[in-house]
């Protein structure tokens, strides 16, 4: 008989559903939230309510795609965190009350453990898959972090960012620029035009192999200002320099401590995950050092970057497997579980 996962994720201000049949993707649904564009960030209370309005026409899309009826469902899979806690309330509530209806049980998954996993997500018999062990450079709006991963249950975290995530220093400096939101991917959009060495902007010296960003951050931020003084047309007349610049940075602080992890561990497979690779330039950055190396190099669809309930179905399938479900009584978690 089949195993087929429903997946669940509403950490933020996206609702997606996706279903997996013997860990090969049937499909994968996202409603992405626009209220948030006008506030240059996303409004916890707005991104909750518009969950609420999502999901169930998100589910019912994802089983209709896949072929799937809710009663051949084996399990639910739901992101349980870290994220927004009203986010990730709808989608366990209605996960649990889901599983409660059919009579099936619920897999809880960590939303950090799914972009790991996201290599996983195939199409076909044919994808190629990571190979334990390897390393993923998971990089995202709220999280920078280097992962042994050594199976899908074992995963032991070798560095993590002190402060600011890649993310954050990416949207934030976007924001002073007067970018809309999100500004990562303007961000991206604008440095493929621009002068990476233009400008020079602060690099941690960070101990072992965490990260920092909130220098590079504040570098940014006087630049912007030291220049402004005398040309308040300054950000307009150098928006691809900066953003160039800008990438640039992000991506020498962002290799160099992977390359350091790959020395140490001696493992050849690296994996990047999060919503950052879908930065062109840290995809390529990642693939040319790979090349150069040797190494496997496992960089995901775009799809499969952001949020998405694809990664959430093949965690939950991997713990499927493991007979590892959930409780009734877990409660969601808005931090990193440690």
């Amino acid at each position: 008989m089949s195993v087929i996962i429903l997946g669940i994720e509403s950490s933020c201000d996206d609702t997606s559903a996706a279903v997996i049949r013997d860990g090969i993707l049937a499909s994968n649904v996202i409603a992405s939230q626009k209220v948030h564009e006008e506030y240059g960030g996303v409004v916890p209370e707005l991104a909750s309510r518009a969950h609420q309005q999502n999901i169930v026409p998100v589910v019912d899309a994802a089983l209709k795609r896949a072929g799937v009826d809710k009663h051949d469902l084996s399990a639910i899979a739901f992101t349980r965190g870290p994220g927004l806690l009203g986010s990730l309330l709808v989608g366990t509530s209605f996960a649990k009350g889901l599983s409660l209806g059919l009579n099936i049980p619920i897999v809880d998954v960590n939303h950090l453990h799914g972009h790991v996993l996201s290599h996983f997500i195939r199409k076909n018999e044919d994808d190629t898959v990571p190979e334990f062990p390897y390393i993923c450079l998971l990089i995202s709006g709220g999280n920078s972090q280097i992962i042994l991963v050594k199976s899908p249950s074992e995963m032991e975290v070798l560095g993590q960012t002190i402060d600011d995530a890649a993310g954050e220093a990416f949207d934030k400096c976007a924001k002073v620029m007067g970018l809309p939101y999100p500004g990562g991917p303007h961000i991206d959009r604008l440095a493929s035009e621009g002068d990476p060495k233009r400008f020079k902007f602060s690099k941690p010296r960070i101990a072992g192999l965490d990260y920092s960003f909130s220098g590079l951050k504040t570098s940014f931020l006087y630049t912007l200002r030291d220049n402004l003084k005398t040309d308040p047309d300054f950000i307009e007349k150098n928006k691809a320099d900066l953003a160039a610049s800008l990438q640039a940075t992000i991506i020498d602080i962002l290799l160099s401590k992977l390359k350091k992890a790959v020395e140490i561990t001696g493992v050849k497979t690296v994996a990047i995950g999060g919503g950052v690779s879908a930065n062109s330039g840290v995809r390529n950055a990642v693939a040319e050092y790979c090349h150069k190396n040797a190494l496997n190099a496992f960089i995901p669809e775009r799809a499969f970057t952001t949020d998405n309930a694809a990664m959430v179905a093949i965690a939950g399938y991997f713990k499927y497997l493991e007979n590892e479900f959930c409780a009734y009584d877990a409660a969601p978690y808005a931090r990193v579980q440690v």
